[in-house]
């Protein structure tokens, strides 16, 4: 494998892009590095997030060496030779070993969001010395809550309607879904997805059935059911966090599955499920100065 320097700008302020060219895909990620800290690298990532969901938070960390990059199949900077060839969870954790590798820190600490905390469990259960602590931030887990299979059918009919009628859909039947709080019934599950112009959203289809979320992270990551033994045999500190304003969604519950599941507890920290953003992405603004501060009490304190 060969990591370089790029022209790509990073969305991280101060930050410097560089590629890694890995079996069928190119990664783009950033390093902002911090020259006088003694502390190792923290890694962010979500997904299909990529690194332009974290400026707000990295803001706050000016004493830490930054680590961020955008999975492949996300957007322009990160790309896959084949972008329908399943992008499942053992596939992310291995593009994010790699850059860990490709740093030749050791371990770092891993920020981890959304999909990218169920890449994180995937991760942690395959290269268990790659992560010193890490910090899984409401993973959707379908796989995982008493109503599993209710779950897993509603995430899978999103990618049932990516492919019957476009993005639009598909954008407005995912948001429909991850804004359900308690259980999945049938009835849930089997809900058509509402009109995308709802949520100010075009109808068109474009064509395309190869999106990063809608058409991946939908079926592989969803679905996903972590390895726990292989979790629990790991060195790495894991915590499991929610929002306190998430409470009864599927990322929060997902959280508390896997809490529970291991046989910790659920760290709860500000705002819901985008708390740690300043709006990125043109989302409502977090709390971000909060997010941070509890992010770093937890990365400094004691198992």
């Amino acid at each position: 494998m060969t990591a370089g320097t790029t022209t790509a700008t990073s969305p991280i302020p101060g930050a410097e892009a560089r590629t890694l060219a890995i079996p069928g895909a190119t990664l783009t990620y950033d390093i902002r590095r911090s020259e006088t800290t003694a502390e190792p690298p923290l890694v962010l990532i979500g997904s299909p997030m990529g690194a332009g969901g974290f400026p707000s938070l990295a803001a706050h960390f000016p004493d830490r060496t930054l680590v961020s990059y955008d999975p492949r199949n996300n957007g322009e900077r990160s790309v896959v030779d084949d972008p329908s060839t399943p992008i499942n969870p053992e596939v992310q954790a291995d593009d994010v070993h790699r850059i860990i590798e490709a740093l030749g820190n050791g371990p770092v600490d891993l920020f981890a969001s959304s999909g990218g905390a169920i890449v994180a469990l995937a991760l942690i259960a395959e290269y268990p010395t790659d992560v010193r602590t890490a910090v899984a931030h409401e993973p959707p887990l379908a796989s995982l809550v008493p109503d599993r299979d209710h779950a897993i059918a509603a995430t899978r009919a999103i990618n049932e309607t990516y492919h019957a009628r476009g993005s639009g859909y598909a954008m407005a039947h995912f948001i429909q879904v991850v804004s359900h709080a308690g259980p999945f019934t049938a009835e849930v599950a089997a809900a058509p997805p509402p009109d995308p112009a709802t949520f100010g959203m075009p109808a068109d289809d474009d064509g395309v059935r190869t999106d990063l979320m809608l058409e991946h992270n939908m079926r592989w990551l969803t679905t996903f059911e972590p390895d726990f033994a292989a979790i629990k045999q790991a060195p790495t500190r894991l915590v499991l966090a929610a929002g306190e304003e998430s409470e009864g969604i599927l990322a929060s519950r997902g959280a508390y599955a896997a809490a529970e599941r291991l046989g910790s507890d659920v760290v709860i920290f500000p705002g819901g499920h985008g708390g740690f953003m300043g709006g990125e992405y043109g989302q409502p603004p977090g709390e971000p100065k909060a997010f941070a501060a509890k992010l770093r009490e937890v990365l400094g304190s004691v198992a």
